[in-house]
């Protein structure tokens, strides 16, 4: 229930957000992809963090969300927000149609069935040719002017300031989730889903509902991927999508919403020094991070900072 006190440091963030538009205009598609991440994880903490939900197929919403508003982009629908929402209602009801039989499973089975469902949309996705592409994917989407005004230009100026309104928005939406009766409900069958069922809780039902949400929010950040590349291809669906996002939650904080949030830039800004640095061996410099912050810092960044905060905390009130 802290989730309805509001902190100064949330402030800090979304205002950090906001002046990189005025500040790092040479870097806005780069960043319109880190916030595009970031809204990605934040719906997989959702359902991981909150719920217990471990998922290794949580790129399949991504990737519907993503086909669906670059398919009706192609036959016409040009107008971005209600092809976004397009993205995330199609994703929502295919998480509201796979979540009643996925969600009967817990462990290892869980994942295993997730992981299968990820792969059978991927080899589909490759398969169908002639709706998605293939390996050639949907390129050269046209998206009309924002409110019929601001274009979409290669300085990704609008697509920067449209995704980060999203992100904001989805961000109001999973805190509003978490601090309602609703979220300690799924907390709690996080913790003991057997207590749970014993007091009454419809246990499959709550999990299919906040699976099916973060369904939602995920098919709006493919939706989003869509919009501001002008390309799908098979990499929305992808396995690598998936375990990037999990990676970049755990290095962010599980179960904080603002893990998704920190985790995403902090991944991308390190994938994309290091690769500069060396293009084939980038990948022991994010290993070497992420086994830094799980044995030093379990709650990730987050944790690490709130327990800094502590210590400062202590300190002073030992000296005073």
């Amino acid at each position: 229930m802290n989730w309805h006190r509001v902190g100064a440091g949330e402030f800090v963030y979304w205002i950090a957000a906001l002046l990189v538009f005025f500040l790092l205009p040479q870097y806005l598609a780069f960043a319109t992809s880190v916030l595009v991440s970031a809204l990605f994880v934040m719906s997989l903490d959702l359902i991981l963090g909150f719920a217990g939900i471990i998922s290794l197929g949580h790129a399949l919403y991504f990737g519907f969300g993503a086909y669906a508003t670059g398919l009706a982009t192609f036959s016409g629908w040009t107008e971005p927000i209600s092809g976004t929402l397009l993205g995330g209602f199609s994703a929502a009801a295919l998480a509201a149609i796979t979540g009643p039989l996925v969600l009967r499973l817990t462990g290892l089975p869980l994942i295993m069935v997730t992981l299968a469902l990820g792969v059978i949309a991927f080899e589909g996705a490759n398969k169908l040719t002639w709706l998605t592409g293939g390996d050639d994917g949907l390129f050269g989407l046209q998206i009309a002017p924002l409110f019929g005004v601001f274009p979409w230009t290669m300085f990704a100026k609008t697509s920067y300031l449209y995704v980060l309104a999203w992100t904001f928005l989805m961000f109001l939406l999973a805190r509003r989730v978490v601090a309602s009766p609703f979220g300690v409900a799924i907390q709690g069958i996080r913790d003991n889903s057997l207590r749970m069922r014993l007091i009454g809780t419809p246990v499959l039902g709550k999990l299919v509902q906040v699976y099916t949400i973060g369904g939602f929010i995920a098919g709006i950040a493919g939706a989003l991927s869509a919009q501001t590349t002008k390309f799908v291809g098979l990499s929305v669906l992808s396995l690598d999508t998936s375990v990037s996002a999990l990676v970049m939650l755990v290095l962010g904080g599980v179960g904080q919403l603002y893990g998704g949030l920190i985790g995403a830039p902090v991944y991308m800004l390190v994938h994309h020094i290091a690769s500069q640095w060396n293009p084939y061996h980038w990948m022991f410099i994010i290993g070497g991070l992420l086994v830094a912050v799980v044995i030093f810092a379990r709650g990730g960044i987050l944790g690490m900072a709130d327990a800094f905060g502590r210590w400062i905390a202590q300190r002073r009130g030992a000296a005073g």
